[in-house]
This record gives structure tokens, C-alpha cells and sequence, in this order.
């Protein structure tokens, strides 16, 4: 049977591959044509100032199911990545790693133009977020408890990534550079056009940049009935370098005033050379320093993303209603390969040298069609169906330096082959209404899953399927036309990360191994929240009142193994539950001065009696931001940003707390040109560190990068766009 399978996963990933072909045949027959238009005769050269537009939109904006931020005022998005942008957004904070939480819960779908990217699922999902490029991103959406038509995943809601749409006729666009310390560089360029019934945009970015981690353990074991009591220690400095090519193709027919037609390609490149050495000591109470060994690294990581969308869209002629298909395809392929050097120093053995490949890759297609209605002026209806297929392949191989030989000799206890596959068919209805001050957005959303798993070097093959309805409820009502009251509820899932049910033991960073669980079951869990707003033009606050119920989360074990070796591993908690309290306020205090501040007071508790620990474990954190922005007579901007992440509660301990300050500073030269400089994390505090503390185990992981980002550069702005459509036009269900 499992050689079937496997025949299986591999002609599905054939027939992934030839519809990305497809899809990339579509989009350039339709960008072709596109190409070709110019500017438009007449155009004045004169471009927007970066600083006063016309008709600007808030920077944040409120509605039944999303919060929206305007991310162009954020001087950080010039130069910086998507996490830098995240980063400032009240409700979401960013570590050190790139994991993006919402409410201080980790479990969060992060979509790009409302669909799956490859690339920010899985295990490098926080190295992408911290190299995608930032500058071509229009909005963030914010959706703590997501209406129907968005998938079910994600516990603790949605952050759809919108980019950069075309809104204008002519030719216009802009080139920004930037270049800091440490060989940083970030290039740029972005041109959209539109001619009649045809638009388009390009863009080509280039990020390089070098990043300093340092890696530190300790770890102190009481004596069991295997092991003695020890103290270990790991040092580990690694240099990373990176550069990122990123390109972004999107085009638009409008066959007629009813159809159209849209593509998008967007493609990036990750990499660079690793490597680091590391220190290694176990130290024995009574004994003394029982072992000791060093070890040396260098390697590569390229990864290569790829996503590409096709879209048809029709307005039904007997009916207000619109019919949109759409087929799309984001695959991730990475190749990691190091050289090890080790060397021991306690007790004296001959030095060894090995090697170890990983192999990643994940592609996820699917297809969905949409139909929306709108009865009426009061009522709004929305249908889908959608199948979505995820596949996965992650390949470890392994070898031994043979000092006889001089050859490479396969290590069977390193080498693994795992593939997984789930296949997802959803289907939703959701319904708007205006009555008496009130709008409410009911919806349902029914998915059934089927997941298969494959563990090809045991031969372990283990399938699962399960169906489950969630349902969501929105509610708003006008006190005035200043205030408004906010509710919702919705229920969701967090399924496995595959690499997570993969129980092969992963020995990249030796001694702290870590390894998956095939028998995590997924997280449900249930959502609801309460607020209140009061908005004018110079003036907006908001109280957020919320709690969260889940069942089943999954969270990281650590075990002691014994001379140093510490193994993390994967559990399902029966109860883990938060409530808290999030203001946001923001105010523009005269011509010249405006600010924002956020803040999240959260409770959490945790039933971690599963992982050994006793009883019901409960804290109480406040994350705080603000941001300050003053515009000189001149026309100078200036922007400082502070942020603070709380200490965070796991089952055997917390995560330290976080203290970030941006700053950045902006001259306009002319109406085209300006001179930006940022400076990101300036306290260099950028750090994850890890506290454990159970009666029989006590640890301190700190992961800290040298975090503070300098850029210098130039931004100018070309062409000249006139306004065709309303760009801040929302439809409720996208």
C-alpha cells in the first residue's frame, strides 16, 4: 500500500508542477499586451508628494470583520520586510524569528491577496517574513475572528497581506535605494500602467543583507534514575548571509463593461552562505567537567518561492450579482546542505567531519469560485466552493566524513524521507444585513479534511479525515456617527504543521534536538469579543473586550537525554485559555504632529498537566505600542516607534519580554524626490530567550540577533497617474 501512495504524492506533485506552467502561460499572455502602453500624452511629469496626498485615506480603518492599516505612512515599509511592517500593527507583535503572533497567540494564517503563500507556512515562514520586502505591500488586514469565506484555519485569526493595485491612468511609478552597514542594500523598482481596458504593474526588488545570531543554552538536569544531575552548556555564532531577488508581475482585461480578466506572478529567491561554530560542555555536580567538544559549519540555504494566480470575474446581467473563478498555485523549494568540522576535547577521540542535506518543498493549489449578491440596498448574500491541495516533502540525508576512504558514507541514523498530503473541500454561505442602526454578517463555513502522512523510511502510513462546520457572527451598531459598537464570534482550527507530526529526529542544532509528533490532534477553538469606538477627524479610540477558548493546542516538551542532550518535542494541552483587554488610540495634535498608541492587557491559563506539570499555570502581560510622527515647516518628516512584548506563559515556563525603538527620518527634495534614513531595533534588543523551569528540569535558551538595522537612501517618484477608480472602494467578503 505505501508504495502506491508514494506513486501517488509523486504524480500529484507532476501535476502541480504543470499547472504552474499553465497558470504562467496565462499570465503572460495576458501581460504581453500590457507592456506595450506608455504614458499617456499630456501627462504632467510632476508625481505625488510622499508626504501629502489629495484624498488620503486613515491609516487605519474599522469594519464588520477586519481592522485595515494603511502601511505607506510607516517610513520602516521603504526599506524594511513585511516584519517590520507587522511589527507596528496594534494586536500583532513579531519575534526574533519572524513568528508573528495576534493577541499573543502564535497560531495565525497569514495569506497574501487573500490566498495561501507557500512561502509563510512551515518551518521558514519567519526567515521569509523577515526577507520579503515590504515596500510593495498597499494594506494589512487584521481579522481576529474571520468571516466565512476566508479558510478556517488559524486559532487565532487571519493577516491577509494585500499588495500594491493599480488605481490610476498613464505611466507611473517609483526606484528607491537604500544601503547600511554591513553590506545592506535594498533596490527597487515599481511601475503601473493602465490604458483603457488594460492595466498592469511590475516590480523588481533586491534585498542583501548579513545577520550576526548568537545561540546560548544552559541547561540543569536533576538526577533521574538513568542520568546524574548535570549542567550543560551551548554557545553557538552564526553569520548569515542573505540576498533576496524578488520579482511581481499583475495584469487586468476588461474584455467588456461585465468581464475581466487578472494574472499575477510573484517570484523570490532566499539564500546565501551560513555558518557558525559552537562550544559544547557538560559539567557533572562532584565529577567536573565530564565532556567538551567543538564544532564548526558552513553551508548553504537557497529557497526559491514561486506563486502565480489566474482570476475571471463576470457581472451576471438578470441579477445584482457577481460571479468570480479563480485557480491558484504557491510553491516553496528549499535546499539546505552544511559541512560539519567536530572536534572533541573531553574525552580525547579523534576529530570527525560529516555533512547533512535537507531537502523542503511545498505546493499548494487550489480552486475556488464565488458568487456574491447584493439584494437590494440593505442585504448582501455570499457563496463558495473551494478545493484546496497541499503537498509536502522533507528530505534529510546524512553522511560521515571515512578518514580510510576518503569518502562520504550515508549515516541511516540521520537520513529520512517523510511526505504528507492533505486535500481540503470547503464550502461557505454568508449573509449581510442593515436594520435599525444595526449590520450584521451571519456566515457558515463547512470543510472536510482528508490528510495522509507518510513516513517512507519506516514505512509507516497513517491516512485521517474528519468534517466540521464553523460558524462566524458579526454585529455593529451606530450610537452616532462618531460611535459605534462592535461583536463577534467565530470558531476555527489550527491543523498540524506537517513537519510537526514528523517523529524523525531533527539534529541540525546539536545538542538541543527536536522532533515531531504523528499523534497531535488539531486546535479548536472558539473566539469572541466586545468593543466600542468613538472616531472624528482628528481623533479616534476603541476598547476591545475578548476571549478565547481552546481545546487541544499544541505546544513545545523539553526533555533532558542525558551529556548534554536536550529533546523538544510536540504535545496537545486539553485547556488553554486567554482573555483580555486592547485600547488603541490615535490623535493628530495640530498641523504638524499626530500619534498612535496601542496596547493588549492579556490573561492566560494553561492546563499543562500533559506535560508533566501540575495544576493550572495562569499569567497576566501587558503589550504596549506607540508611534509618533512631526512634519517640519519644511516638509521633513520625522517618526520614532516604540514597542514592548510582555513575558509570555508556556507549559514548562515563559518567554522573556521584548523592547523595540524604530526611528526614521524623511526630507522631501522635490515633488518626485526625497532622502529617507531608518533605523530599526536602535536598543539592539532583538531576542527570543526561552525560560524553563519544571522540578526536573531546569533551561535557558536566548536567541539574540544583532538586531539594529541601519538604511540610508533615496526614493523617486516618476510619471503621473490620474485617478480612475476609488481605491479605498471594500467589498465586505473578499
Amino acid at each position: 500500500m505505501w508504495q502506491s501512495f508514494y506513486r501517488m504524492l509523486q504524480a500529484d506533485m507532476h501535476k502541480s508542477c504543470m499547472s504552474s506552467c499553465l497558470s504562467a502561460v496565462l499570465i503572460l499572455i495576458l501581460y504581453l499586451p500590457v507592456s506595450a502602453v506608455a504614458a499617456e500624452p499630456g501627462t504632467s511629469a510632476a508625481a505625488l508628494s510622499p508626504v501629502v496626498v489629495a484624498a488620503p485615506k486613515p491609516a487605519e480603518e474599522s469594519l464588520i470583520d477586519r481592522k485595515v492599516y494603511q502601511v505607506s505612512s510607516d517610513l520602516q515599509s521603504t526599506f524594511g520586510s513585511v516584519s517590520d511592517v507587522l511589527g507596528v500593527i496594534p494586536s500583532v507583535t513579531v519575534d526574533s524569528d519572524g513568528l508573528v503572533a495576534l493577541r499573543g497567540d502564535t497560531h495565525v494564517l497569514i495569506l497574501l491577496d487573500g490566498k495561501p503563500a507557500a512561502q509563510f507556512a512551515g518551518r521558514s515562514a519567519g526567515e521569509n517574513l523577515l526577507s520579503f520586502p515590504a515596500e510593495n505591500i498597499e494594506r494589512i488586514e487584521v481579522l481576529s475572528a474571520p468571516p466565512a469565506q476566508f479558510k478556517a484555519d488559524g486559532a487565532a485569526g487571519v493577516i491577509n497581506i494585500i499588495t500594491r493595485k493599480n488605481h490610476a491612468a498613464g505611466l507611473h511609478g517609483q526606484v528607491q535605494a537604500g544601503a547600511g552597514p554591513q553590506g545592506r542594500e535594498a533596490l527597487g523598482t515599481t511601475a503601473n500602467w493602465q490604458d483603457g481596458p488594460l492595466s498592469g504593474s511590475a516590480s523588481i526588488n533586491f534585498r542583501q543583507e548579513v545577520r550576526q545570531v548568537r545561540r546560548q543554552s544552559t541547561v540543569n538536569s536533576a538526577a533521574s534514575a538513568n542520568t546524574p544531575a548535570s549542567d550543560s552548556q551551548v554557545l553557538t555564532d552564526e553569520t548569515l548571509h542573505r540576498s533576496t531577488p524578488t520579482i511581481a508581475l499583475a495584469g487586468e482585461a476588461m474584455l467588456d463593461p461585465r468581464q475581466s480578466l487578472n494574472a499575477a506572478l510573484n517570484w523570490s529567491n532566499r539564500g546565501g552562505l551560513r555558518t557558525y561554530s559552537e562550544q559544547t560542555s557538560v559539567n557533572t555536580p562532584g565529577v567536573g567537567i565530564t565532556s567538551a567538544a567543538s564544532r564548526f559549519s558552513i553551508g548553504h540555504d537557497p529557497e526559491t518561492d514561486v506563486d502565480a494566480r489566474f482570476g475571471y470575474s463576470r457581472k451576471l446581467a438578470q441579477m445584482d450579482g457577481t460571479l468570480d473563478l479563480s485557480l491558484h498555485q504557491s510553491g516553496s523549494h528549499q535546499h539546505e546542505h552544511y559541512d560539519y568540522s567536530d572536534r572533541a576535547l573531553l574525552p580525547g577521540i579523534d576529530n570527525a567531519r560529516s555533512s547533512l542535506d535537507l531537502f523542503e518543498t511545498h505546493t499548494v493549489t487550489d480552486v475556488a469560485i464565488d458568487y456574491g449578491e447584493t439584494v437590494g440596498e440593505q442585504q448582501k448574500l455570499k457563496l463558495g466552493y473551494a478545493f484546496q491541495l497541499d503537498n509536502y516533502g522533507f528530505t534529510n540525508g546524512a553522511g560521515t566524513f571515512d578518514p580510510g576512504s576518503g569518502a562520504i558514507v550515508a549515516n541511516p541514523d540521520l537520513s529520512n524521507q517523510f511526505q504528507y498530503r492533505q486535500r481540503l473541500h470547503s464550502a461557505y454561505a454568508s449573509y449581510q444585513v442593515h436594520f435599525a442602526g444595526w449590520t450584521g454578517l451571519a456566515g457558515l463555513r463547512a470543510e472536510q479534511t482528508l490528510t495522509e502522512s507518510f513516513q517512507v523510511t519506516t514505512r509507516s502510513y497513517q491516512p485521517n479525515q474528519y468534517f466540521k462546520a464553523y460558524p462566524s457572527l458579526h454585529l455593529d451598531h451606530a450610537l452616532s456617527d462618531n460611535d459605534t459598537l462592535s461583536f463577534g464570534l467565530a470558531q476555527r482550527v489550527t491543523r498540524p504543521e506537517p513537519e510537526t507530526l514528523n517523529p524523525f529526529i531533527d539534529r541540525e542544532y546539536t545538542p538541543n534536538l527536536q522532533a515531531g509528533n504523528p499523534a497531535l490532534l488539531p486546535q479548536i477553538t472558539q473566539s469572541l469579543e466586545l468593543g466600542a469606538e468613538h472616531e472624528t477627524e482628528t481623533l479616534r479610540y476603541g476598547i476591545t473586550i475578548y476571549g478565547r477558548h481552546n481545546r487541544n493546542s499544541a505546544t513545545d516538551v523539553t526533555q533532558y537525554l542525558g551529556n548534554g542532550f536536550s529533546l523538544t518535542t510536540k504535545a496537545n494541552l486539553p485547556r488553554n485559555d486567554a482573555a483580555g483587554l486592547e485600547f488603541v488610540a490615535s490623535a493628530r495634535l495640530g498641523p504638524r504632529l499626530d500619534y498612535s498608541a496601542s496596547g493588549n492587557l492579556v490573561y492566560n491559563q494553561i492546563d499543562a498537566t500533559a506535560t508533566g506539570q501540575p495544576g493550572l499555570q495562569s499569567s497576566t502581560g501587558l503589550n504596549i505600542k506607540t508611534k509618533v510622527n512631526y512634519q517640519t515647516t519644511g516638509g521633513d518628516t520625522l517618526q520614532a516607534s516604540l514597542s514592548r512584548v510582555d513575558r509570555r506563559l508556556t507549559p514548562q515556563g515563559y518567554f522573556a519580554a521584548v523592547r523595540l525603538v524604530n526611528l526614521g527620518y524623511r526630507h522631501p527634495v522635490d515633488r518626485q524626490f526625497s532622502l529617507l534614513a531608518t533605523i530599526s531595533d536602535l536598543l539592539n534588543e532583538q531576542r527570543n530567550n526561552r525560560i524553563l523551569n519544571t522540578p526536573v528540569l531546569s533551561a535557558d535558551y536566548l536567541r539574540q540577533v544583532g538586531g539594529r538595522v541601519l538604511y540610508v537612501g533615496a526614493i523617486y517618484r516618476f510619471g503621473a497617474g490620474r485617478k480612475t477608480e476609488d481605491s479605498s472602494k471594500f467589498e465586505y467578503a473578499e
